[in-house]
C-alpha cells in the first residue's frame, strides 16, 4: 500500500475530520487505500470496503501505525453482494456511529478492453455493477445520513475515458459516464441542503488498473496513489463548497 509521502499525523485537537465517520469503497489497495489512510490522518474513523480480507487488513494495520486509531472493514463484493449488503450500509452505518458523513465511491472494474461489437454479456454485466449499479445503490443507501450531517460530502472517482473515448475502451467509458451523470444528477437533487456532491478525477496514476491497461508502461514514473490522495481529501473537508463539479485532481496538491 502507497501512503501519503511524507505526511505526519494530525493533533487530534487540529483534526479538521475529527469525529466524522468515511465510507470509502475499493479501498483495499491503490488510491483507495491511500485515500483511506489521508482520511484517517485528518481524523476520521474509516469504514473500509473492498473484496479482499488482507488487503482491508493491510490497510488498517497502515492506520493504526499512523495515527493509533484503526478501522472498520467490511469484505464485500460490489458486483456479488450488492443486493445483499450494499442496500443496507448506510443505515447499518448510522446504526452503528450515530452518524456517516463522507462517501467516497472508488471501486471501479476495467475488464476487458475489447471492441464494442465483440463485449461478452458476463462481462458487461460485472463492469455495469461495479462501475454503475454500485454508485446508484451507495446513493440510496447513504443519501438519508449523509443529507443528516452537518457537512455531508461524497466523492465519486471518474476518468477522462468518459471525455475521450478511445478503441476498445467503450466498456469502462460508457459506465463511467452513466455514473457521471447519475451522480450529478444527485448534486442536483441536494443542492439545497448542506451535502456536497463532486466527481474526482485523479488522472494517470500507478495503480493494478493501470497497469493491466497499459502492461509495457513503468510505473514508476507515473504519479502514485499517495500523490492525489490529499487533493481527494480535500473534496471531503467541511470547508470544501464545489458542489456538482468535475475535479481534475493535482499529484500533490
Amino acid at each position: 500500500m502507497t501512503a501519503t509521502a511524507g505526511a505526519a499525523p494530525i493533533a487530534a485537537a487540529d483534526a479538521p475530520l475529527k469525529d466524522r465517520v468515511a465510507l470509502v469503497t475499493g479501498a483495499s489497495r491503490g488510491i483507495g487505500a491511500a485515500l483511506a489512510l489521508e482520511l484517517a490522518r485528518l481524523g476520521a474513523h474509516c469504514v473500509l470496503v473492498a473484496r479482499t480480507q488482507g488487503g482491508l487488513e493491510e490497510v488498517d494495520d497502515a492506520i493504526r501505525a499512523a495515527t493509533g486509531r484503526g478501522a472498520t472493514l467490511l469484505p464485500l463484493d460490489l458486483q456479488k453482494d450488492a443486493d445483499k449488503q450494499l442496500d443496507l450500509i448506510g443505515p447499518s452505518i448510522f446504526e452503528r456511529f450515530g452518524r456517516l458523513d463522507i462517501l467516497v465511491h472508488n471501486a471501479g472494474v476495467l475488464n476487458k478492453l475489447t471492441p464494442v461489437a465483440h463485449i461478452e454479456p458476463r462481462d458487461w454485466a460485472e463492469t455495469v455493477a461495479v462501475n454503475l449499479s454500485a454508485a446508484w445503490r451507495l446513493i440510496r443507501s447513504c443519501d438519508p445520513p449523509l443529507r443528516a450531517s452537518d457537512a455531508g460530502r461524497a466523492v465519486f472517482l471518474t476518468t477522462g475515458r468518459v471525455r475521450r473515448p478511445r478503441a476498445y475502451w467503450g466498456m469502462y467509458g460508457a459506465t463511467k459516464a452513466g455514473m457521471e451523470h447519475l451522480v450529478l444528477t444527485w448534486a442536483q437533487e441536494v443542492e439545497k441542503t448542506a451535502l456536497r456532491v463532486n466527481l474526482a478525477d485523479p488522472g494517470v496514476v500507478a495503480t493494478k488498473m493501470r497497469m493491466l491497461a497499459m502492461p509495457g508502461e513503468d510505473q514508476d514514473r507515473l504519479p502514485q496513489p499517495g500523490d492525489v490522495a490529499p487533493g481527494l481529501a480535500a473534496l471531503c473537508l467541511p470547508s470544501e463548497t464545489r458542489h456538482g463539479a468535475r475535479v481534475e485532481i493535482a499529484p500533490g496538491a
